[in-house]
């Protein structure tokens, strides 16, 4: 899943595809370079940062959209949202092909009933509180995955009584959790094989690399693959990533040890 951060601010990179031309360019390099899904979003999520209103998300969404719709068919767009407004929109105009909800419902009751009546693959992030605030002295009261696991059986048990049975679950590395705990939750990512369903990863270049390495975001690649690779070993399904060339190759490699 390669990333198209349509933003000024994201925390990587934030403003390097901010134009139309600029991200449809993205969008090309992504697809030759292996990616089998491009997940767009207009909102920076990174620590600290404050929601984008639901008319300023919609305003910056369409343009590309309706230049997407021109360019790119028998793509898989996913879209990365927690408003079901917008998930609503964007399917039924353009097709996106899969709702993702850093926010797991949370911040929009109707999203679920939305992603029922929308019939699309549905990915549910956990984050413990909100952008603004999350990493304001994380806590758990339990082992990391096994709170994890407690809140996506929670979510699950709720979307399956909808009807809505296409869940990815995405532990959210970087959403909620200090160091230790998304290095605690990368050894132990295995458990989540019980919940039977596939597994994203996103830990493309973030602080858990940045900070530990005592690099930029900018000199964190070779960290990240690292992280990949980890990561694909204990059962990732999905790597949502800024470098898809890299990312390609490290599932290349491990899929060849795997069936070997």
């Amino acid at each position: 899943m390669g990333i198209l951060n349509y933003t000024p601010n994201s925390f990587f990179d934030g403003g390097k595809f901010n134009n139309i031309n600029d991200a449809l360019k993205q969008i090309e390099k992504m697809l030759k370079d292996g990616a089998d899904i491009i997940d767009i979003g207009a909102i920076s999520s990174k620590p600290g940062s404050s929601i984008l209103s639901l008319k300023e998300e919609k305003e910056r969404l369409l343009p590309l959209f309706i230049e997407i719709s021109k360019n790119f068919t028998d793509v898989i767009f996913s879209l990365d949202t927690f408003r079901s407004e917008i998930a609503k929109q964007f399917v039924n105009e353009f097709g996106v092909s899969i709702i993702n909800d850093i926010s797991a419902g949370e911040l929009d009751s109707e999203m679920f009933k939305t992603i029922a009546e929308l019939n699309v693959p549905y990915i549910i992030m956990h984050m413990q509180g909100m952008p603004e605030n999350m990493q304001n002295n994380p806590t758990y009261n339990k082992a990391i995955e096994l709170e994890i696991i407690e809140y996506f059986a929670k979510k699950i048990a709720k979307l399956k009584l909808l009807g809505v049975d296409d869940v990815i679950i995405d532990p959210g590395f970087g959403f909620g959790k200090t160091i230790e705990h998304n290095y605690q939750l990368l050894n132990k990512l295995d458990s989540f094989k019980i919940v039977n369903l596939p597994l994203l990863v996103g830990i493309s270049r973030k602080s858990m690399i940045n900070k530990l390495l005592d690099v930029s975001p900018n000199e964190a690649l070779n960290g990240t693959t690292v992280i990949n690779t980890i990561a694909l070993q204990k059962g990732a399904q999905i790597l949502r990533v800024h470098d898809v060339k890299e990312a390609s190759e490290a599932i290349k490699l491990v899929e060849m040890t795997k069936n070997s």
